[in-house]
């Protein structure tokens, strides 16, 4: 379940920050699908972090985790597929 929950919050971030840094031209199904990856390891990074089950903080700590990882994720590979576009 958390992994779901990771999962989407992952999305969630990944498209919210391909429409918040102008340099990132991925597109949005790009930048959901890179931050779905990113929020899995996000996610997976908090479940660890934490061992608490499944609880209303566990469910908010991957939330948050994965939608930030999945936002970083984002970013930065739009970041380097831009670079290496411009040369």
């Amino acid at each position: 379940m958390e992994w779901i929950i990771g999962l989407i919050g992952g999305a969630l971030g990944g498209v919210g920050s391909g429409a918040a840094v102008k340099q990132n031209k991925l597109g949005p199904i790009i930048n959901g699908v890179l931050g779905a990856l990113g929020g899995l390891g996000g996610s997976a990074l908090v479940q660890t972090l934490l061992s608490s089950g499944l609880d209303v903080a566990g469910i908010a700590g991957n939330l948050v985790g994965g939608g930030v990882a999945g936002a970083i994720v984002s970013t930065v590979v739009g970041l380097i597929v831009n670079a290496v576009k411009k040369k």
